[in-house]
């Protein structure tokens, strides 16, 4: 039997887990629904021009819908349009494209989401300690208004010290040179947030090969950082998780081809994850959950 419709997924890169988390989830919902999915991914991580080449290359292949995590927010904005003007059903997750009109963009609030995971390290750390950030990519829209809200919950409590900020660019290696660097300069250290949890992973690996006992938290819910809850060397992330975005966007996609409505934007919830709920989240991205349209956007 032919798929239903026929999809293109693209996402920014293979290093960060969350985005083959992204795959997996497309793949499984696309799947449950009798539709088919390619996969786009570059070589080069959150490469602008490769991802440009698949844009254009997906849309070559005429499918009917194209679901995209751009890599920047204006740069590939000619190769979108062309999306559009091809009357492809256009769903952005993750992050959009400023100046696109897709048909749907599938998100959570990454400033709330931010400030929320900020305030639970200084909650932890009872208000005062000396802190650093790891900054994600910065061509990308989730990274600064991510930056903002832990400047914001740190300048709410006058006994927190932003001692050190560093940009890791969402890469655990990047993450971990960069947590090396930090240490080096600063004896003291009490706590670190760190924009992804790919990052704070990097960052315990060397604060650990350094004899540092940090307290940290990340954000993505990604299978081995609620492994690293459950273990006691993460205190906590946020679920802010690639595979249920992506999965609502295939469900987006379907709803608009099955000409029935759906909002611009969506914003799914993300909560906080330690140590006492980790459990319902401790499973490999082939066997996690997927949420259901109707669950989440009951009557929409």
């Amino acid at each position: 039997m032919p798929a239903k419709y026929r999809m293109c997924c693209l996402t920014k890169n293979k290093t960060n887990p969350a985005y083959v988390g992204a795959q997996i989830g497309a793949a499984r919902l696309a799947k449950s629904l009798g539709c088919e999915v390619v996969a786009y991914v570059p070589e080069k991580p959150d490469d602008i021009d490769e991802q440009r080449g698949h844009i254009e290359a997906a849309i070559a292949s005429r499918p009917d819908a194209i679901l995209v995590s751009p890599v920047h927010t204006t740069a590939l904005n000619d190769s979108l349009q062309k999306v559009v003007d091809a009357k492809i059903v256009l769903v952005f997750f993750v992050t959009s494209a400023e100046g696109i009109k897709a048909n749907a963009f599938i998100t959570s609030d990454n400033y709330t989401l931010a400030k929320n995971i900020a305030r639970y390290l200084i909650d932890h750390l009872g208000g005062a300690g000396d802190i650093a950030i790891l900054e994600g990519l910065p061509q990308s829209p989730t990274s600064a208004p991510r930056t903002k809200a832990f400047l914001d919950a740190a300048a709410e409590h006058p006994g927190i010290n932003v001692v050190a900020r560093a940009i890791g660019n969402y890469q655990r290696a990047e993450g971990k040179a960069e947590m090396a660097r930090i240490l080096a300069q600063h004896s003291r250290l009490d706590g670190v947030v760190s924009a992804n949890d790919i990052m704070a992973l990097g960052a315990l690996e060397v604060a650990q090969e350094a004899g540092r006992d940090l307290t940290m938290v990340g954000m993505n819910a990604m299978p081995d950082a609620i492994k690293a809850i459950k273990a006691g060397r993460l205190l906590a992330t946020v679920s802010y998780d690639a595979l249920s975005l992506v999965a609502m966007a295939v469900q987006a996609a379907v709803r608009i081809l099955d000409g029935m409505a759906v909002p611009s934007v969506v914003e799914l919830p993300a909560e906080v994850i330690d140590a006492t709920n980790c459990d319902a989240w401790d499973r490999p991205y082939d066997q996690r959950p997927l949420p259901l349209w109707g669950d989440l956007m009951a009557g929409v």
